[in-house]
């Protein structure tokens, strides 16, 4: 076999669907806020945050800009006639209840909507509140972690045995074929997902070959997609960053869902900051209570979870925020922008977001050599400001 290229980044394949277009799902019991969560994160009125079980059926879908001070620098500087942020889909998905891996309350519908997201925002609930009523009659965070940890894992093992019954048939046939070997090979991974699942683990939460990574690919479990756990506290608890259960979901998440992001927020307050009309009154009103909005925090974190990055088109008529998968090539990143310049493309001439702030002028990072070509291997970077040659046509 000729040597590998000098200087080329092997691409690991990751778990998920392949492509950029990924969407977030809001999961949890019923009644913990994930529909205000849904319309807070969103500032959108779609969701249905009623206080009673199972308000939200249907699944609500929604963008999120996502926060960037690069981009707002690169407005500054080239002052373009159309400015264009990246954005991160969310769903606010219909609550969940014990045994909806058998098919109680609405389980078939949330079990389904979860398999069609690429990550999940667990909603845990942990404030007291006689108000707002709780399904399980009692604020206790570990049993609600407890039951959708469970009830997803359940529904993977019955996933996963099916797809053994189908890898089944095909070996049974016997014979030397490389399909039958290649069967076999699967079946091995499966029957060791399957006692993962049933020991509780999380198939996310392993370490897994390429090759394994494609085999799991086909299989869309419920439990490979990324976890970020969102503790949702009162007001008070979430400003004086105390709560009694925190402590201990940091335990249980460890234990049972290693590597995995938890983060505190205060739905009621994220409610009240985006039905306030402005940035300033949102300023003020952090500002008096001595405490930041979660928001900006979950949504960057939930795209480092998806493995997404930003490369930047800039110029006079349009500064754009482009989202990628990590490791995508110079003509995928171009293939974002337009499928043409994919198939067709030459080069990309690629500076550096760091190199523009140094120098201050795209005219001066040329200067100083900093200005690179990159052909059809190279790997894009977060943060990468790209112009695309391609034969049939260019974009910056």
């Amino acid at each position: 076999m000729p040597p590998k290229k000098k200087g080329v980044i092997e691409k690991p394949i990751l778990l998920g669907r392949p492509g950029n277009n990924l969407k977030s799902g809001i999961v949890g019991l019923a009644n913990v806020g994930k529909s205000t969560f849904f319309q807070a994160i969103t500032r959108c009125p779609l969701g249905n945050p009623a206080n009673y079980p199972f308000a939200t059926i249907e699944p609500e879908e929604a963008r999120v800009i996502v926060p960037s001070s690069r981009f707002e620098k690169l407005c500054d500087m080239y002052k373009p006639k159309s400015e264009v942020r990246a954005y991160m889909t969310v769903y606010d998905i219909a609550g969940l209840t014990k045994g909806a891996h058998s098919g109680e309350g609405l389980g078939n519908n949330f079990l389904a909507n979860i398999r069609a997201v690429d990550a999940i925002f667990q909603m845990v609930r942990s404030f007291d509140d006689a108000d707002i009523i709780h399904i399980n009659d009692e604020v206790n965070p570990f049993n609600d972690l407890e039951i959708v940890h469970d009830e997803l894992r359940l529904k993977d093992i019955e996933f996963a045995k099916k797809h053994l019954e189908g890898i089944d048939k095909i070996t049974k046939r016997g014979g030397q074929s490389l399909e039958v070997k290649q069967k076999k090979e699967e079946a091995e991974l499966v029957k060791r997902i399957i006692e993962l699942l049933e020991n509780g683990g999380r198939v996310a939460n392993e370490k897994w070959t390429s090759k394994e990574v494609e085999v799991i690919n086909t299989m869309f479990l419920l439990t490979a997609k990324p976890v970020i756990y969102l503790i949702n506290l009162s007001e008070k608890d979430y400003v004086r960053k105390k709560n009694k259960h925190l402590l201990k979901i940091k335990e249980w998440v460890d234990a049972h869902s290693p590597g995995d992001a938890i983060i505190p927020v205060s739905v009621s307050m994220e409610e009240k900051l985006a039905g306030m009309e402005s940035d300033a009154e949102r300023d003020a009103y952090c500002k008096e209570l001595g405490a930041q909005s979660a928001l900006p925090k979950i949504i960057t974190t939930m795209r480092q979870k998806l493995d997404l990055i930003s490369f930047f088109t800039c110029g006079p008529d349009e500064v754009r925020e482009w989202t990628i998968r990590r490791f995508y090539t110079a003509p995928q990143a171009a293939g974002t922008i337009h499928g043409d310049l994919e198939r067709t493309f030459i080069l990309a001439q690629v500076m550096k977001y760091d190199d523009l702030i140094e120098y201050g002028d795209e005219a001066s990072v040329k200067a100083a050599g900093k200005l690179m070509s990159k052909g059809k291997d190279y790997i894009v970077e977060d943060g990468d400001i790209i112009y695309v040659k391609a034969a049939e046509g260019k974009a910056r």
